[in-house]
C-alpha cells in the first residue's frame, strides 16, 4: 500500500496564482482544485446571504423603533415621536386632538419607515453587487440618470409630498381644524402627503393638493374672536344700545353654558359703521378656538330679545313696523 504522504497534490486551479485569495488558501489546506475554486462562490454565497439578513433584522428594528416613536403612552399623551416637534394643536378640538396627533405622527412615521427601507435596501443591494464583482460606477450613472428623468416627469407628485412633509412637521394644520385653503374652506378630515381632505358647510369633501396650497387660513388655533355686529335705527340712543348689548353679554358669559368657551370678559367697540339707514354696534369676545361661531349666534339671539322688549328698533322700515305692531295692543 502507497503511502499516503508521498501521493502527489492534484492539478492546481488557475486561481492559485492570487496571492492570499481564498482559493488559494483553500487549495493550499485541501489541495483539491474542484474545492479550491468552488470556495470562493461558497464564501460569496455565505456572505450574500449575511447581508440580506442583516438587512431584514435592521429594517425590523428600526421599524419597530419608528412604530413605538408613533404611539402614545396613552390617552392624551403625545406620541414621542411628536415630542420635539411644535405642536399649535387647540385643546379644544378635545377628541379630535387625540384623533389628529395620532395621525400627524402616523404620517411622519410612514415616510421616516419607506426612507428607511430605501436606505437600508439600498445599502444591501450595493454590498450584494460588490460581492458578486459587479463595478458598480456605471450601474450609479445610470441610476442618477433615471432618477432625473423621473424627477422632472414627476415635478408635481413631489412637490405635493414635500409640501405635505413640511405642513405635517410644522403642524400648520390637523384633523379637526377648520381652514381656509383657498380653494375650499371647511373642517380637515384627513391629512396625507399628497393631498389633504376637507368638508365644507354643505357636506362636500374637497380633496387639496398640498403643492397648491399657497395660504392658509387657520380658524382653529389659539383662539377665536366672536365679533357680533348690530345694527339699530338712526332714531335709537346709541349708548343706551350699547349698554344692553354688552350687558347682555357679561351676564351670559358668566352662565356655565358660555363660561367653557369665553376666555376674556366681552369687549364693547362701539359704533363701527354709519350707513344712511344704519348704525353699527360691534361687541367682540375672545373664545376658545373654533367656538366663535355658536356664541356668535347665541349673543345675536339674546340681544335681539333684550332690544325687543327695551324698544331699541331695527333700522328697516320692515323691522321697524314689525316692531311698531308688536308694540300695539
Amino acid at each position: 500500500m502507497a503511502d499516503v504522504s508521498t501521493v502527489s497534490p492534484g492539478p492546481e486551479p488557475a486561481c492559485v496564482n492570487e496571492d492570499g485569495s481564498i482559493c488559494d488558501r483553500v487549495f493550499e489546506v485541501t489541495g483539491n482544485a474542484t474545492v479550491a475554486e468552488l470556495s470562493p462562490l461558497v464564501v460569496n454565497g455565505i456572505a450574500i446571504a449575511l447581508i440580506v439578513i442583516a438587512a431584514f433584522v435592521l429594517r425590523w428594528l428600526v421599524h419597530r423603533m419608528i412604530s413605538r416613536a408613533t404611539r402614545g403612552g396613552g390617552e392624551g399623551r403625545v406620541p414621542a415621536l411628536l415630542a420635539p416637534l411644535r405642536e399649535r394643536a387647540p385643546d379644544a378640538l378635545g377628541p379630535l386632538l387625540s384623533e389628529r396627533r395620532a395621525q400627524r405622527a402616523r404620517t411622519i412615521g410612514s415616510v421616516l419607515k419607506s426612507v428607511a427601507s430605501f436606505v437600508i435596501y439600498g445599502v444591501a443591494a450595493l454590498m450584494v453587487l460588490d460581492q458578486l464583482g459587479i463595478q458598480m460606477a456605471p450601474i450609479l450613472a445610470s441610476a442618477g440618470v433615471v432618477g432625473v428623468a423621473i424627477g422632472f416627469g414627476a415635478q408635481n407628485l413631489v412637490r405635493d409630498f414635500l409640501s405635505g412633509m413640511f405642513m405635517m412637521l410644522e403642524d400648520q394644520y390637523g384633523v379637526g381644524d377648520v381652514v381656509d385653503l383657498g380653494d375650499a374652506i371647511g373642517t380637515v378630515e384627513a391629512v396625507g402627503l399628497r393631498v389633504t381632505t376637507l368638508r365644507d358647510l354643505n357636506g362636500t369633501v374637497w380633496y387639496v393638493r398640498n403643492g397648491e396650497v399657497l395660504r392658509v387660513g387657520n380658524f382653529s388655533q389659539g383662539f377665536s374672536v366672536a365679533v357680533v355686529d348690530l345694527p339699530v335705527a338712526h332714531t335709537v340712543p346709541v349708548d343706551r344700545a350699547i349698554q344692553l348689548a354688552l350687558d347682555t353679554a357679561t351676564e351670559a358669559a358668566e352662565e356655565p353654558s358660555f363660561s367653557a368657551d369665553v376666555l376674556e370678559p366681552p369687549e364693547m367697540l362701539g359704533v363701527d359703521q354709519i350707513t344712511a339707514d344704519t348704525i353699527t354696534i360691534r361687541l367682540t369676545v375672545k373664545v376658545r378656538p373654533g367656538r366663535q361661531w355658536a356664541v356668535q349666534r347665541s349673543l345675536r339671539a339674546r340681544i335681539k330679545d333684550v332690544y325687543d322688549r327695551e324698544g331699541i328698533t331695527a333700522p328697516y322700515p320692515a323691522g321697524r313696523a314689525f316692531y311698531q305692531q308688536q308694540q300695539q295692543p
